[in-house]
C-alpha cells in the first residue's frame, strides 16, 4: 500500500488509532465527555477540510492511493476529481453540523450521531488514508453513546433533568 513505506505515515496511523481508543474508552465511561470529544473532533475536521480545500484541493486525490477498493479508487479519480470543491465542501459543512449536533439532545443529537457513524464507516475503506481502524473504533464509541445518552444536552446531567 502506497504511503506505508513512508515512516511518518506509521506515526500518523498510530496517533489516529490511539485517539480513537481514547475516544472509545471515554465514550464508554463518561458519555458526556465522549460527546464533547466527538464535537471537537468533527469541528477540527470541518476546519481542516475547509482550509485544505481552499488552499490545496488536489491533495484529496491522494486518497485513491490508500483505498482498498478499485471502485473507490475509480470514484476518486473519476467523478470526485472533477467535483472536489463540491464534495469536500459538502463533507466539511456536514462535519460542522455533526460537531454542533454533539452539543444538542434528542432528535438533533441522534441525527448527527447517525450521520457521523455513517460517515466514519463510509471512509473506512480508504484504509490508511482514513486511519483504519480508527474510524470503525470511533463509530463504535458513537454507537455506545447513541444507545444510552442522547436524551439530554451535553452540559446537563441526567440527575438535573429528573429534578
Amino acid at each position: 500500500m502506497k504511503g506505508f513505506e513512508i515512516e511518518i505515515y506509521r506515526y500518523y496511523l498510530l496517533i489516529a488509532n490511539l485517539i480513537a481508543i481514547i475516544i472509545l474508552l471515554t465514550s464508554l465511561k463518561w458519555p458526556r465527555a465522549g460527546r464533547a470529544l466527538f464535537s471537537l473532533l468533527f469541528a477540527w475536521a470541518c476546519w481542516m477540510n475547509w482550509q485544505t480545500l481552499l488552499r490545496t484541493p488536489q491533495v484529496y486525490l491522494e486518497y485513491a492511493d490508500y483505498t482498498w477498493s478499485g471502485a473507490d479508487r475509480n470514484f476518486i479519480n473519476g467523478w470526485f476529481s472533477r467535483h472536489i470543491e463540491f464534495a469536500v465542501g459538502l463533507i466539511a459543512t456536514c462535519q460542522g453540523a455533526i460537531a454542533l449536533s454533539m452539543l444538542l439532545y434528542g432528535k438533533l443529537f441522534r441525527a448527527g450521531a447517525i450521520g457521523a457513524v455513517v460517515f466514519l464507516l463510509a471512509i473506512t475503506p480508504f484504509g490508511m488514508g482514513s486511519g483504519f481502524p480508527a474510524t470503525a473504533i470511533m463509530a463504535l464509541g458513537l454507537i455506545l453513546i447513541l444507545r444510552k445518552h442522547s436524551d439530554n444536552f451535553i452540559w446537563r446531567s441526567q440527575k438535573a433533568v429528573a429534578i
